[in-house]
């Protein structure tokens, strides 16, 4: 190697220990993270002995029913109070008194949501969306969890090194001053010292926990200032097609910062995630759990697992974290739980009026594609679906509006494709002259020619294939936002029962590959209409008779469609039937309006007027080099012959 690569390599290796030394972490960072991990540990440790201390404990406790000597059965032996006392200080330490205790349930309600408290483990037992139903109940309120569904645990360690959960606990109403507040007191076995959760529902679909402790710096170890949190939760499948409310179910997160992380919705997935948490979110299709803190959320492990196709259940969600603790009177730490819709507007509403660093960009949670095409969600389609709303139309008017505005968008690129080609279709015979000249072996001739006829005519191929390229944008936005928009959710048209879901017309008992165990009307209708449109359009364009693969596979991308939108809504599979009847109108009014022999005409006289004429630049550079490789093709033949 010369000099100068050596000095670049060593330019290279000097960049990157810079690097490296100027984002490696102070000593008091790698301290904060190594007694964040000592302290995970120790409590993971401590968890699993208290734990197995107290299944041991429970198995000892007195039956209710006694059994009777007579009845030649051995008795089980006596335990006394003072030993049950004393196994419960051994397991739960100063938290005993609330290892005892009765299941109680209080609930909080709105007119939106229903969330129901229990007093063992002070956590929401059940949380119901007023507004909603699930697809195969329109009685009772749709059901995000309840009971064992839902689990969350907090984990305390003690000044005596004891460790326990909160699951196993029980807490102690206490009287509110507000209806919209419930106090659940978490005593022990000091009369002035206990923690208190205090639960305050908003007026929408948020649940504010505020975890208060009172004099508790003598219970809790003074050498941990964080407090482990286990989040599971089972999301129960809500609606009518479950491969499709599979891919829009995930667990996804938000780092403090903005940025949003999601697990696989595909398959069982886990991440271990090093930086701050802000929320968390347990995600179905049009409904979410999202856990929200008030200033964050440690290092966490997030766990991703698909159900059984027959459990009742989509995916199973698991989260392992931990919050900060602080033990002085008037200290607290808060969390947000958002149990609600995955509707737009009500997730941007928690930002407005927030500063962009403070933002929780929980609207993140509706999937509206990619980035170019969530923008003309956000500035274009969502605005219009909220227009034709308002207006209190139908929602069949309200998708056949949107298509007509987007169709008269896109009408002026539509216009010049369907041009490019008519003039396409009127160069055709003198495209099979050229052809005819040239046969098979002299490619390069005959492209040369080709486009020699293209440049005097003044038509350029890609004309018809640049504004395919700007709808298309516009087409896919569409396509993301009507199977997420939760607008959609139960309204029917004709047939439909449900246009968020496949509309279901023939039911078979067995599986067939791609398409499944049914058959959708309106995905069935747009097929059809889409091969009617491929000949409409096969017959107005010039093609070539030896490429009949091509005019094969263009009939075969309808029926693709068949299996590719049967298990789609029926919203969207609407949409693209309409969409293809103004595009039928639409191809017949250009072939009305759009004269051949006027086109040629022109066509002919641009001809005489560039003959003799020097060609543009870019045509000039393209010729030169078609006449290199046939030069260069020349000489390889002669080399071959000799």
């Amino acid at each position: 190697m010369d000099k100068k690569t050596w000095i670049g390599f060593l330019l290279i290796a000097v960049i990157i220990v810079g690097f490296s030394l100027f984002n490696r972490p102070s000593k008091e960072q790698l301290a904060e993270r190594q007694r964040v991990k000592d302290s995970i540990e120790l409590a993971n440790a401590l968890a699993y002995e208290a734990q197995r201390l107290s299944d041991s404990i429970q198995a000892t406790l007195p039956e209710t029913i006694t059994t009777a000597p007579e009845s030649g059965l051995v008795a089980a032996p006596t335990v006394t109070e003072e030993e049950i006392q004393s196994r419960l200080v051994a397991a739960y330490g100063p938290f005993a008194p609330a290892a005892q205790g009765k299941d109680e349930f209080i609930t909080l309600q709105n007119e939106k949501l229903q969330v129901r408290l229990a007093t063992h483990g002070g956590v929401p037992e059940s949380a119901r969306l007023l507004e909603y139903h699930a697809s195969k109940d329109s009685i009772n309120p749709l059901c995000l969890f309840e009971g064992e569904e839902s689990t969350l645990a907090f984990t305390f360690t003690t000044a005596n090194n004891r460790v326990v959960q909160t699951t196993n606990l029980y807490f102690t109403p206490m009287p509110s001053d507000s209806t919209n507040q419930v106090i659940l007191r978490l005593p022990t076995e000091h009369p002035d010292a206990w923690i208190d959760f205090i639960y305050t529902l908003s007026e929408d679909y948020m649940l504010h926990l505020s975890m208060e402790p009172h004099n508790m710096h003598t219970v809790l170890a003074q050498n941990i200032n964080s407090m482990e949190m286990q989040w599971r939760q089972l999301i129960p499948q809500q609606e009518q097609g479950r491969k499709f409310e599979e891919r829009y179910a995930q667990l996804q997160y938000m780092l403090v910062g903005g940025d949003t992380e999601k697990l696989s919705e595909n398959k069982d997935d886990d991440e271990r995630e090093s930086a701050r948490v802000k929320w968390i979110a347990y995600k179905d299709q049009f409904f979410s759990t999202v856990l929200i803190a008030d200033d964050a959320f440690s290092s966490a492990d997030f766990r991703s697992l698909v159900q059984p196709k027959h459990s009742g259940y989509i995916k199973e969600y698991l989260t392992r974290t931990s919050l900060p603790l602080e033990t002085a009177d008037n200290a607290s730490v808060g969390m947000r739980w958002y149990m609600g819709p995955n509707h737009y507007h009500t997730l941007k509403a928690y930002d407005e009026n927030v500063e962009k660093d403070s933002r929780l960009n929980l609207n993140t949670l509706v999937p509206l594609g990619w980035k170019i095409v969530s923008w003309i969600n956000v500035i274009l389609v969502i605005p219009m679906f909220d227009l034709f709303m308002g207006w209190g139309l139908h929602i069949g008017w309200v998708i056949i509006l949107m298509t007509l505005v987007i169709k008269l968008i896109i009408l002026p690129f539509v216009f010049v494709s369907y041009k490019s080609s008519a003039k396409m279709r009127a160069l055709k015979p003198q495209i099979d002259a050229i052809n005819e000249k040239y046969p098979a072996e002299k490619m390069q001739e005959r492209q040369q020619a080709t486009m020699k006829l293209y440049q005097q005519a003044g038509v350029s191929p890609m004309s018809g294939c640049l504004p395919m390229l700007f709808q298309f944008p516009v087409l896919m936005a569409m396509f993301w936002f009507l199977p997420t928009a939760i607008e959609l959710r139960g309204k029917s048209l004709l047939w439909a029962p449900d246009l968020s879901t496949y509309d279901a017309v023939f039911h078979w008992s067995f599986n067939i590959p791609l398409l499944g165990d049914h058959l959708s009307l309106f995905c069935l209708l747009m097929t059809i209409v889409n091969i009617v449109y491929t000949y409409i359009t096969m017959q107005s364009q010039a093609t070539d008779p030896n490429m009949k693969f091509m005019k094969y596979m263009m009939y075969a991308m309808p029926l693709m469609f068949l299996f590719i939108f049967n298990d789609y809504a029926a919203g969207l599979s609407f949409y693209y039937l309409v969409s293809l009847f103004i595009t039928i109108m639409q191809t017949m009014i250009f072939r009305w309006t759009l004269d051949d022999e006027k086109m040629l005409k022109e066509m002919e006289e641009n001809k005489k007027k560039k003959a003799g004429k020097p060609q543009s630049g870019f045509m000039a550079r393209l010729e030169a080099l078609q006449r290199q490789q046939q030069q260069m093709a020349r000489e390889n033949a002669k080399n071959m012959r000799r």
